[in-house]
Order: C-alpha cells, then structure tokens, then sequence
C-alpha cells in the first residue's frame, strides 16, 4: 500500500478534523463532505484526519463511521495524507476501524484512551502496546483528558512509543505545560510527530518545536491555519502574532456563541452551513443553533472575512 508517511519522518502542518456533514441522524452529507475536502485541499492543509471529536465519532452508528471512512477516501484520492481515529470502549471495534481504514488506503490510525472505566498509567501502557501490536497501520496516541477521564503521562507516551508503529501524540489537554513536558520527554526522537489540538496555542507550541496543529478552525478558514503554522515554522513572529489575533478572535466569537461543552462544535457547524460547505445537523444528544445564534455567526464570520486571512 502507498502511504505518505515516510520512515523517520514525522507528519508536520495542519491537519484538520473533519466535521461530520449529517443531514440526520445516521445519514451522511456525501456533497457536503465532497465541498468540505476540497475546500481543505485547496486551502493547502497537510492531511485530513476523521472521526475525532470534532467529528462526533462517539455520537454516530459504526456503519455511518465505516461510510465517513470510504467516502472521505474516496474524494481523497489519494492526495492527502488521511488519518482515521478508531477510538472506542470496545478495542474489537477499534481494531475493525482500523481494518477498514487500511484498506481504504489511509495512511494511520488515531486512538483516545478508552473512556467508561479509566485506566491506570500501566494498564493504559499495556493497552496500547497490546493494541498497536496488533494493528494493520501506525498508530497515533490522543490525549484527550476532558473527555477520557485520564491523560497520558509523559513517561508513558515513551514507554508506548518504545514500540515501532506508535509514530506520533496529538494533544488536545489544552496544558501548554504538559504539552512541553511531553515533548521534553521524547527530545531524542526526532521522527516521532508532536501534533497539538487546540488551535490557540498552536502557534507557540510549533515555535517550541512540535510539528503541527489538529485544528478544527481549519474546517472554516484552511488558509489561515496553514498561514499561522507556516509563520510560527519559519519563526516570522509579526505575521504569527497577526494570525494569532485572528485565531482569538474566532475562538472568542464563533466558538462562544452558546454556554455549553457543545458551543465549539455547533459553531464550526453553523460556520460551514453558512459558508455553504455543508449541512449543520448535529447529531444526538445535540441540536443546531437557532436564527438568533445564527446571526451572530453570520455577523462573526463577516467581520473575520475582512482580514487578510
């Protein structure tokens, strides 16, 4: 199988997570999907990754997870790097994601820490060699605390990473502190990819050394994200602190819209449908903003477009 991901090199750039386009509850927006990746393309990301949190994976049927798969892999072509995120209580599950990611062409797979009974640092370490072992693809680990119940210890991270299809670490702890203590921990790896979540301390965290950002901003404004990576990789810290601004700016307006966990997710959503990418059916237990938050994300939008993005 082809694959992007060359020996001993990490994946660097931005590398969006996806929304899921619904049109309801267990039916894929397949045109809506098809506008979304080639917006992304053409905004010069550097791969795709599905069925992460931003992608609502815990919240849709493992059939409409399968379809995400094949579908996103087919309007890929090929072109970008895709990565697939198998996360599950159930590691049979994890393990048939990954099967068909496989033979789809993706390039790896992603894994949160299963997320009922939380795992101690050992049982956790044992969990994931166990996994990787038997895994058709590379594996990247995420630590994704708020919603795991548990974080991956540095040391664990190394420990797990000993074996040779673990490749890379997303962050989405939003802990700048232990997002270094990480990377201080595998210094001596260059080829293990250090990729960070949330997408306001992406820029500090590439000036420090990590290779990249899972941004879900990236689903709106591709270009920006990319622009701000590439300004924190080559160090131009008066055009990082630009983008920087208008990264604040949208994490302070279209991620606040409403009062709750969801509010990030309906807005990435409401964004989209209103750009004309993609339905903003949001599946189970949530809902899509009403007219009145609509408007303020309409009005979000149009005052972020005027910036030179």
């Amino acid at each position: 199988m082809m694959t992007h991901l060359l020996p001993n090199t990490p994946l660097r750039g931005i590398i969006p997570p996806l929304v899921t386009p619904l049109l309801d509850n267990d039916t894929l927006d397949v045109e809506g999907l098809e506008r979304l990746i080639e917006r992304l393309i053409a905004g010069g990301v550097h791969g795709l990754f599905i069925l992460g949190t931003t992608g609502e994976a815990q919240s849709i049927s493992y059939q409409l997870r399968r379809q995400m798969i094949e579908e996103t892999a087919r309007i890929n072509r090929g072109r970008l790097p895709l990565l697939v995120c198998i996360s599950d209580t159930s590691i049979t599950e994890s393990l048939n994601l990954a099967r068909l990611a496989e033979q789809q062409g993706a390039d790896a797979v992603v894994s949160a820490p299963p997320y009922y009974y939380a795992p101690s640092q050992v049982e956790l370490a044992e969990f994931y060699l166990d996994l990787a072992e038997r895994l058709p693809l590379p594996l990247f680990l995420y630590n994704m605390p708020s919603h795991t119940k548990v974080s991956f210890d540095a040391a664990t991270v190394r420990a797990i990473a000993r074996h040779p299809r673990v490749i890379g670490f997303k962050d989405s702890s939003a802990n700048a502190v232990y997002f270094q203590s990480v990377m201080t921990a595998m210094s001596d790896r260059p080829d293990f990819a250090l990729l960070m979540g949330p997408e306001e301390i992406t820029g500090e965290a590439v000036l420090m050394g990590a290779h990249g950002g899972i941004n879900g901003g990236a689903n709106m404004f591709p270009q920006l994200y990319v622009h701000l990576y590439e300004a924190a990789a080559c160090g131009n810290l008066e055009e990082l602190r630009r983008l920087q601004r208008i990264v604040m700016r949208i994490s302070s307006t279209i991620y606040t819209v409403g009062r709750f966990g969801s509010s990030y997710l309906k807005g990435v959503k409401c964004a989209l449908s209103l750009l004309g990418i993609c339905n903003d059916h949001m599946a189970a237990p949530f809902y899509k903003f009403k007219e009145p938050e609509r408007e303020r994300v309409r009005q979000a939008i149009i005052d972020i477009l005027k910036e030179k993005l």
